[in-house]
């Protein structure tokens, strides 16, 4: 863990860590692809994502992986498939905020 020293209150220091460990974990273009899929359809197997998104499997998997171990994404089984939806939704209200900034646009 970093250096939270400058923080002056521990609940704040722990409320910035989390912010910031959620946006390392959607920053990148095909985990903000998913969200944004999951946000139209609220369940989707791997191979349904990786069809809309023409990414295979394997790297579409390990996104996937990466953010349900990061409390973004749940996955259920059914039958032979894993189903995933968004358990944090507020994170597509951060992503749409960034995407109406104009910051550096």
């Amino acid at each position: 863990m970093e250096n939270t020293s400058f923080y002056t209150n521990p609940k704040e220091a722990e409320k910035l860590e989390r912010i910031a460990s959620i946006l390392k974990t959607v920053a990148h273009p095909i985990r903000l692809a998913i969200i944004h899929m999951l946000e139209q359809y609220p369940r989707l197997s791997v191979n349904e994502i990786c069809e809309k998104l023409g990414t295979e499997q394997s790297l579409t998997s390990h996104h996937l992986q990466n953010m349900r171990l990061k409390g973004i994404l749940s996955a259920k089984r059914d039958g032979r498939n894993m189903l995933y939806s968004l358990k944090e939704r507020d994170v597509s209200l951060i992503i749409e905020c960034l995407e109406n900034c104009n910051c550096n646009m």
